[in-house]
């Protein structure tokens, strides 16, 4: 996340989750990063990789539903569903129930910088979200393609942020929306760029124009 807002690598919280299997958590180990979301590519990487992807003009929406990505399952081997496992990575001084629910902690939204301790308040956001993943490629993808990256938590793909600002962005691309707090547009469209090269998604030209002119003031 963004200077001086923590984002908690989910590294030092697996083996508790393994061996707990949820029931009670506090991490172990807490980490200040201003590269943003995991996985996120610094400056010149991101540049490289808008360079690599193909401009195409925005594809249909014929055919879609959100039942096409799956998402929320168990994480593998694990007894916390992938929402779940954001919270905690997301959040400070997370505990859990015997669900894996989180029943305490904090979590600072790097869209707005927010702060909250009711994970009800938060969403859990795709960075690339579902419908426009559809429209740059998705839709040729097959289902199963899909549900790992609705639940891709490897790359800057998933993000716990305020829920009301989550459900104002939509399906809008960075040409379209970018998060309220202008001090995370940096790490959002190096997210974004990171996503959609990770996944082989295309971008329109006018979204390559936001993200590129966005890059430039990094």
């Amino acid at each position: 996340m963004p200077a001086g807002r923590a984002l908690r690598t989910a590294t030092a919280v697996l083996p508790v989750l393994v061996a707990l299997g949820c029931a009670t958590l506090t991490p172990t180990e807490e980490t200040e990063s201003s590269a943003g979301p995991p996985g996120a590519p610094d400056t010149a990487r991101a540049e490289e990789m808008l360079a690599d992807l193909r401009t195409a003009p925005e594809g249909s929406m014929d055919g879609y539903d959100r039942d096409e990505f799956p998402h929320w399952g168990k994480a593998e081997g694990e007894n916390c569903n992938v929402r779940e496992r954001v919270l905690i990575r997301d959040g400070e001084n997370v505990r859990t129930g015997s669900d894996c629910y989180p029943t305490s902690g904090t979590w600072d939204s790097p869209y707005d910088d927010g702060s909250w301790s009711d994970p009800s308040d938060l969403d859990i956001d795709h960075m690339v979200p579902l419908a426009a993943a559809w429209r740059s490629g998705a839709s040729d993808w097959t289902q199963r393609k899909r549900e790992r990256f609705a639940n891709d938590l490897s790359g800057p793909q998933l993000l716990a942020v305020t829920d009301n600002v989550n459900q104002s962005k939509g399906d809008d691309t960075p040409d379209e929306w970018l998060p309220p707090d202008e001090s995370f547009h940096c790490e959002y469209v190096r997210s974004w760029i990171g996503t959609k090269h990770n996944w082989d998604l295309t971008v329109t030209g006018a979204e390559r124009t936001t993200l590129r002119g966005v890059l430039d003031g990094c």
